[in-house]
């Protein structure tokens, strides 16, 4: 095997978040007795993903993340709100979202059966991402799960891989792969950590960054495929 450690990146990899978050906010949505909702989700989904882009950057701290993009959706519709208020109204219904792609479960039970080790590594809040596991069927598949808030670190600083290293008895780099979708927080972490890296791309983006990935796959089948063609 010449792969053993495959470090996975969840939401947008595994996990189903454009679906978790579409049932949260309708959720939000519903009891702050917001009429246009369409309108709000239309602004709020590319602001918040550009917010989590410029906390990779180190532009943004995670608390000022949490508690002020509600605040800046909600004033472009002429409404003031409490921002942590609304974040900790938000993280209830997100961390009661369990949503996994398709196909997502039978990977990794073919890895389990193949014998590599399994393990979650996601930028995130813990309390979402722990609860949003429980309510998936993924969960059972690791051997554990590295969430950026509790290990004070996150994608794509060196220092998140270093301690994952740490906590894995007989980790080498050597033998470990980063598998995810974001060219800037997994593959760039990855890369810059001496980890081969797994760029998941389902939807054939193409990269017009500096970054280059160990591999590319569009599917389960071909990651599958791939690790089957390295042992």
């Amino acid at each position: 095997m010449y792969y053993k450690y495959l470090l996975f990146d969840l939401d947008h990899t595994l996990l189903d978040f454009a679906a978790a978050e579409e049932h949260a906010l309708t959720q939000l949505l519903a009891v702050t007795g917001v009429e246009n909702r369409e309108a709000f989700k239309a602004y709020y989904k590319p602001l918040n993903q550009s917010m989590w882009k410029e906390l990779e950057q180190g532009k943004l701290s995670k608390t000022e993340l949490i508690n002020t993009r509600f605040v800046r959706a909600f004033a472009h519709f002429g409404r003031a709100v409490d921002g942590q208020k609304m974040a900790l109204l938000y993280q209830k219904y997100l961390s009661q979202q369990g949503q996994a792609f398709v196909g997502a479960g039978e990977l990794l039970q073919q890895l389990l059966a193949l014998g590599y080790e399994l393990y979650g590594a996601t930028n995130g809040v813990t309390y979402i991402q722990e609860n949003r596991l429980l309510h998936s069927p993924i969960r059972s598949f690791f051997k554990e799960v590295f969430i950026s808030e509790q290990m004070g670190t996150k994608k794509p600083e060196t220092l998140f891989y270093e301690k994952i290293a740490n906590r894995i008895v007989g980790f080498t780099k050597e033998r470990a792969l980063m598998i995810g979708d974001s060219l800037t927080a997994d593959v760039k972490g990855g890369n810059d950590a001496g980890i081969d890296t797994v760029w998941y791309n389902p939807a054939s983006q193409a990269n017009h960054t500096p970054i280059q990935p160990t591999y590319e796959v569009r599917n389960y089948q071909e990651l599958l495929d791939l690790l089957q063609k390295k042992e």
